[in-house]
């Protein structure tokens, strides 16, 4: 499997991997990629499918147009991005990659198809390019989901679970069942196979380096998150609570013994707060999903009381990419495609993974922790209300971790069998997603995002 650990863990910006992250490195790989840049006269950009449905909350047009500037979402500053934007309506110049300029106007050169879809994935989107002598560059890009990108003639490789790595690692795997079968043969966990095949890629202090980056980002996260109060942006008035309930929960006297899981989903609630306020976020396995696996590293650093904190956070990560892998490979991380059993219900299987190996279950164990996180979010759909990455995906999150914690605690209480198998729910995940009506996932058409709009106009 040609994946590697920072494939499923990036840094980038929110509300969305899927309709943010990914159009932005799209436009921007579009330019770096069209020959004779410097003698455009015009580009255009259309979007389809869900990216037009759900764009405008998604901020896909903001996203578009930063990533025709040049900007990345890891090198982004989220406070710039309102003034490049007013700069670009004000004057009418677009400076591609920051370097050459042309006329471009958002309501001619922004094109939204909400009726059609490309062959695919529901996420489309087509760059065109004009130069000054008449001649054309068009290509067509997919955003995937977590981030993912790729270009119309890639798109197929991506899907083969066949597909040979680039990079010969020692431990290669298309299925869960493959990771056993190394384990059982060698004796190694799952972690420890992990960084094998990392070692391939990097030395030893540059993997350990990058992934105390994500967790250092993820933790500051949450602490924005839990200090942050006011309006989230898109219409929506929805009030930011993780901040008003952490102070109630630290000013508790009378603790209930459910008050260390009401913690665990406030610092869900806070990263996905962040996010859809555009905040700085890990895409883990996506942005609409990234709280979950925050706040179950923090549960795990905080409240288990590690004797060596620094190995298991990343014996944590490194595992629960490997589950973020395989579900990616055999099914969807993309709430478009299979909806958000595909985000939730993975982000909660890697969560649930992780946390079982840094407490130092088997890789049995291990295995039925994350198909418990599946199972239990199986056809859950993606409505959100307005196109934002608001309602239920905030509160959802909080759930998601909860969930993720108790699918270890039965894991680790088991001797590690049991009658379904991690790769058998994956593909249960694939078809229940492939059998979902599009308008249950992402498109806004279906679901919450449907009958409380009709109920506040009703209201009105």
């Amino acid at each position: 499997m040609d994946m590697r650990v920072f494939d499923l863990f990036k840094i980038g910006v929110g509300p969305s991997s899927s309709h943010t992250v990914g159009p932005m490195l799209a436009a921007r790989r579009f330019l770096l990629e069209c020959p004779e840049l410097f003698k455009a006269s015009k580009v255009q950009v259309a979007l389809y499918g869900s990216l037009a449905l759900t764009g405008h909350g998604h901020a896909t047009d903001k996203a578009i147009l930063l990533g025709l500037m040049g900007e990345t979402p890891q090198d982004l500053i989220p406070d710039s991005v309102e003034g490049k934007l007013a700069a670009l309506a004000s004057s009418g110049t677009l400076h591609l990659l920051g370097e050459y300029d042309i006329k471009f106007k958002i309501t001619e050169d922004l094109l939204w198809h909400k009726q059609e879809v490309l062959p695919g994935h529901p996420n489309g989107m087509r760059f065109t390019l004009t130069r000054n002598d008449g001649s054309v560059c068009e290509r067509v890009f997919y955003s995937t989901g977590g981030g993912f990108i790729y270009a119309e003639e890639e798109l197929e490789n991506s899907k083969s679970s066949t597909e040979e790595p680039k990079v010969a690692i020692p431990y290669p795997f298309a299925k869960m069942e493959d990771l056993l079968a190394h384990g059982k043969r060698t004796g190694l966990s799952i972690a420890q196979m992990l960084r094998a095949n990392e070692l391939m890629h990097c030395s030893e202090e540059e993997l350990d380096a990058g992934i105390d980056r994500i967790w250092a980002v993820m933790k500051g996260c949450i602490a924005r998150g839990l200090q942050i109060s006011g309006e989230l942006p898109g219409g929506l008035h929805v009030k930011r609570r993780a901040a008003k309930l952490w102070l109630t929960a630290n000013d508790n006297k009378d603790e209930l013994p459910h008050d260390g899981m009401h913690r665990v989903s406030l610092y869900a609630m806070a990263v996905n707060e962040e996010n859809a306020a555009g905040g700085r976020v890990v895409t883990a396995p996506t942005n609409g999903a990234a709280g979950i696996i925050p706040a179950v590293l923090r549960y795990y650093a905080e409240d288990c009381k590690p004797s060596n904190p620094e190995k298991g956070v990343r014996d944590f990560l490194l595992v629960a990419s490997a589950i973020g892998m395989l579900c990616k490979r055999n099914a969807s991380i993309s709430g478009a495609e299979i909806g958000c059993q595909g985000e939730v219900g993975v982000a909660c299987a890697m969560a649930a993974a992780g946390l079982t190996a840094a407490l130092g279950g088997s890789n049995e164990q291990i295995e039925s922790a994350a198909e418990i996180g599946i199972e239990h979010h199986l056809g859950m759909t993606c409505d959100p209300i307005g196109g934002l990455v608001q309602i239920p995906c905030i509160e959802r999150n909080g759930m998601g971790a909860v969930k993720a914690i108790t699918a270890a605690s039965l894991a680790l209480k088991s001797d590690g069998t049991h009658h379904v198998s991690l790769d058998q729910v994956i593909e249960t995940m694939r078809q229940t997603g492939a059998d979902m009506q599009d308008k249950y996932k992402e498109t806004s058409l279906g679901g919450l995002a449907v009958h409380v709009v009709t109920v506040n106009y009703a209201a009105c």
